[in-house]
């Protein structure tokens, strides 16, 4: 299956990393470096599949970012990229079926094994 992946995070090189290993699985990729640049994207962007966003940013946080992403793609899943898990449940102390978290780090196995179980209900 071939999803289309929204890709937020303000740190350069793990916006390239996750935007390499998914396309180099085949899914259609678009980059944004902040939560703003994100939205202002959303009307050029068609059906997103998948929000892959890191968690802890200036003016944004990715749990907010998913919040507005979500109002205009209600069926989008959201996986949190974040060096601070424990920030992420500060702020978000509950995870929906169609969200997951991911700490960074994180090799390429990983990342897309967490984007396949957003799909696989478990």
């Amino acid at each position: 299956m071939i999803l289309r992946v929204l890709v937020v995070d303000d740190e350069e090189p793990m916006r390239l990393f996750v935007g390499r290993v998914l396309q180099d699985a085949g899914h259609e990729v678009a980059m944004a470096v902040s939560g703003d640049e994100a939205i202002a994207m959303l009307p050029a962007l068609t059906s997103l599949d998948v929000l892959v966003t890191d968690e802890v940013m200036p003016r944004l946080p990715g749990h907010e970012l998913a919040r507005l992403v979500r109002a205009r793609e209600p069926a989008v899943r959201v996986l949190y990229l974040t060096g601070f898990s424990d920030e992420l449940f500060k702020e978000k102390r509950r995870l929906w079926a169609d969200e997951a978290f991911l700490d960074k780090p994180c090799t390429a196995k990983a990342l897309l094994e967490a984007v396949s179980l957003l799909f696989s209900g478990q």
